[in-house]
């Protein structure tokens, strides 16, 4: 069973992220439909396009877009699946909306994705716990790399650009490289900023 112009895919665990263990115990933190943030973006790729060839195979763990699994209510209170909803678990997904894929156990940016990593911010005066728009390249891709912004560098990115994932227990901002608008050089004091509840699941 193939699509011709896009992927099918699965939750990998389930459609919803709301359940954080702490220790040895489960706690629901949302039990609500409508909040994108608790929607689960890990899935399992089921089948690939007949119509191109992609590195992301059969059987490769992805993040996608949180619009794919999420449900909603429509006017008459009625739970409604999302348009890219297939049959029983099954749910088509686009090229553009797959952000990272796992090949040999470790993740890879799909197209112009790329991800970047807060940091601490070391300004007293300022309530803020991270510094705004800046951050380190945790994933990078093809393009970045042909014009020098290698893993790890120090960037700042444009504002309203990012969307927050959890990826192994890191918080993260994933945005495309046109994004990306200044490299600079690093300090040597950097402190990546990993709030507590990001590994607490």
């Amino acid at each position: 069973m193939k699509s011709l112009y896009q992927f099918i895919i699965t939750p990998t665990i389930d459609r919803y992220d709301n359940i954080k263990k702490i220790k040895d115990k489960e706690f629901i933190i949302n039990t609500g439909i409508e909040n994108h943030v608790f929607v689960s973006k890990f899935a399992t790729v089921l089948s690939t396009p007949s119509a191109f060839n992609t590195p992301i195979k059969k059987g490769d763990k992805v993040i996608v877009h949180h619009n794919i699994f999420r449900r909603w209510y429509d006017q008459k209170g009625r739970e409604r699946n999302s348009s890219s909803f297939f049959k029983d678990d099954m749910f088509f997904c686009g090229i553009d909306q797959i952000y990272l894929y796992k090949n040999n156990n470790e993740w890879v940016t799909n197209l112009d994705y790329c991800l970047v990593k807060p940091l601490v911010s070391n300004e007293n005066l300022s309530t803020e716990k991270e510094i705004p728009l800046m951050g380190l390249i945790k994933y990078n891709n093809k393009h970045l790399n042909s014009i020098g912004i290698k893993k790890e560098m120090l960037v700042t990115f444009r504002p309203n650009s990012e969307f927050e994932f959890i990826i192994d227990d890191e918080r993260l901002y994933c945005m495309k490289s046109n994004n990306i608008a200044i490299k600079h050089e690093r300090k040597g004091n950097e402190k990546e900023y990993n709030p507590s509840w990001a590994n607490s699941g």
